[in-house]
């Protein structure tokens, strides 16, 4: 099998989790990175040997040698960037969120219908050892149909500040950062319907928390106290086959301690997700708790991303269809969007 040559658009602190598992996969050839900062991805191509160096994104997709490119920048540049990079003929990986809205994941989705090329977007958390585990219980109708999903990612003090509270660049808060991760993986194992009505609210009461003191949180690189993304968001989300979703997510917020649960129910069995996986159904009349046994029964963040990569790389090399592909994008961005919507015009956001 030929080796992959790819390069990295990003070199942040998420762009080290790409990199690193590119290197651990043998069909891999890390082969450019590109930054605005020189001097970041200078550091990023001596650490993992890489030839090419590049400040402008547009230059780098133009090298004929690059097969595929990861996109680890800012979200509201993850469009344009895609865009340039499957019109120059490459695979692309995109970083969770697609973009910052609907209308940028149809153009996305526009693009990737005018070339062969996979497209491909980070849902980490579809591709953790215990998701893959909990599909085939899922898959095998173990679970019966999943009608009811909830998930809470509840910070007390976690707003990274710097561009992640900054609108323009993020998009939004706490929602499309990590409310995105769990709202994708339980409508992913709900079997992806399609969004029938969204009611939300969103808050903005507390900001960034200077104040508080004693207590640490991860910064962006590019930390400032500004601050214009909603503190909370939750949302109640209705399928079109019935089943519904509710979740609540924040930065900042006057709870005890951090909190993050996913939980699953079917008609014949349920599963909670976080913090372990834990299977729940019935046998002989009793009510059974049962604990997979593997290695990483949890969300394992190098676990997650190397499965990623290496799903990525092997889709490219071999034509198969990833997992998180543009049309699941363009589903989620459609709930994102719907939630904010509802959540500014106070009232329920439906579909045709």
């Amino acid at each position: 099998m030929k080796k992959l040559k790819i390069g990295v658009i990003g070199a942040g602190s998420l762009s080290e989790a790409h990199f690193e598992a590119y290197k651990n996969n043998p069909n891999v050839e890390l082969m450019a990175v590109c930054d605005l900062v020189e001097e970041r991805a200078a550091k990023k191509a001596e650490k993992y040997k890489i030839a090419n160096v590049y400040t402008d994104y547009s230059e780098m997709v133009k090298n004929p040698e690059l097969d595929a490119i990861s996109v680890v920048t800012w979200n509201n540049t993850h469009k344009e960037i895609s865009i340039a990079a499957l019109d120059a003929g490459k695979h692309v990986l995109c970083e969770k969120p697609l973009c910052i809205n609907y209308e940028e994941a149809l153009e996305i989705k526009a693009a990737t219908e005018r070339t062969d090329k996979h497209f491909m977007i980070g849902y980490v958390r579809r591709h953790a050892s215990s998701i893959a585990i909990l599909k085939e219980f899922i898959d095998k109708g173990t679970l019966g149909e999943i009608y009811y999903a909830k998930a809470s990612n509840l910070r007390r003090l976690g707003n990274p500040g710097g561009w992640f509270s900054d609108k323009s660049r993020s998009g939004g808060g706490p929602l499309i950062d990590i409310g995105v991760h769990v709202l994708d993986l339980l409508w992913y194992l709900m079997g992806r319907p399609k969004v029938k009505t969204v009611s939300a609210n969103t808050y903005h009461k507390l900001g960034n928390r200077t104040n508080i003191q004693a207590l640490s949180f991860y910064k962006a690189a590019d930390y400032s106290p500004d601050n214009n993304v909603e503190d909370l968001a939750n949302a109640l989300i209705r399928f079109e086959n019935g089943a519904s979703i509710m979740v609540d997510v924040s930065f900042t917020l006057h709870a005890k301690q951090d909190q993050s649960s996913a939980i699953i129910f079917g008609d014949k069995g349920g599963a909670e997700i976080d913090p372990a996986l834990v299977l729940v159904h019935e046998e002989n009349n009793t009510i059974l708790n049962s604990t997979p046994q593997i290695d990483h029964p949890g969300f394992n963040f190098q676990d997650g991303f190397q499965n990623e990569i290496n799903h990525f790389v092997t889709c490219c090399l071999t034509g198969e269809q990833p997992i998180g592909g543009i049309d699941d994008g363009v589903e989620m961005m459609k709930m994102l969007t719907a939630i904010y919507e509802s959540a500014a015009k106070q009232q329920e956001i439906a579909f045709d």
